[in-house]
């Protein structure tokens, strides 16, 4: 446990070195908030109810994303994964006594908690400007179930981010293409440009077998109160499910990459 709170306390630091990098990944955030706002404000100045969401529901899931997505998908932290399995650099690991994927996920921890930091405080500043009308739940509850289905949707982006690597063991040329495919799709299909029951009825349920609507979603939609009773359970249930599934296909991906891989002149 010690060295990966070494890990974790090594790569905090280190993301006060690229702080240009930084920055532009919060502002790419602000702006995508800002266009989705000011999107769902103007359709909403002719309408009270657009697929069962109020106004204030409806502004309420924007912010929330903004939140969610720097606790759950957060900076790219886990990018050189895929360039240092094509570059061979993974060798420098293999032969340490650490497990790779926990690294990864640590330092990916320690990205979140500094886009969280970050986050907050955008979200103070943005509606202290805009005063949108926000809905927050009274019901400690409901809190409580929203931090579960965020304590499983983090490790359910990262799997998914990490197994999409995971194909420069096959293709150490192609180290970014697939998982760049791979993360515009979920992005896509998560609820991080819209609530996915806006969609027909058959696209909710063709989502609803797949892991992404687990990441953004369902959280923002627990805590706004739409997922209630034995439904929530079974989303909760779901996500911790998911969560085992990836886990499993991650590392026999893993353990089937290393049987191929190779890194001559190391």
């Amino acid at each position: 446990m010690q060295k990966y709170l070494t890990v974790f306390a090594v790569d905090w630091q280190n993301q006060f070195i690229y702080r240009l990098n930084f920055i532009l990944w919060r502002v790419r955030n602000i702006l995508r908030l800002l266009m989705i706002y000011f999107l769902w404000n103007g359709i909403f100045t002719t309408n009270n109810s657009i697929a069962g969401y109020s106004r204030p529901e409806m502004l309420t899931y924007v912010f929330l994303v903004l939140v969610i997505t720097s606790i759950v998908l957060s900076a790219p932290s886990a990018d050189s994964i895929g360039g240092e399995i094509g570059s061979g650099d993974l060798s420098n690991y293999l032969v340490k006594p650490i497990s790779y994927l926990k690294y990864w996920f640590t330092r990916d921890l320690s990205s979140k908690l500094l886009n969280l930091s970050f986050a907050l405080v955008e979200i103070c500043l943005l509606w202290v400007i805009l005063k949108p009308e926000i809905y927050i739940s009274p019901n400690p509850l409901i809190w409580l179930a929203t931090l579960v289905s965020l304590g499983f949707a983090t490790p359910i982006y990262y799997l998914i981010n990490a197994s999409a690597r995971f194909v420069s063991f096959w293709m150490p040329e192609n180290t970014w293409g697939l998982s760049f495919m791979v993360i515009v799709f979920m992005e896509m299909t998560s609820g991080m440009i819209f609530p996915i029951d806006v969609l027909p009825d058959l696209a909710q349920k063709i989502l609803q077998f797949t892991p992404f609507p687990y990441l953004i979603f369902y959280p923002a939609s627990i805590f706004l109160g739409k997922i209630e009773g034995w439904n929530l359970f079974w989303i909760l249930f779901q996500s911790g499910l998911w969560t085992l599934i990836l886990i499993g296909i991650t590392k026999l991906i893993w353990s089937k990459g290393l049987h191929v891989y190779s890194s001559e002149g190391r």
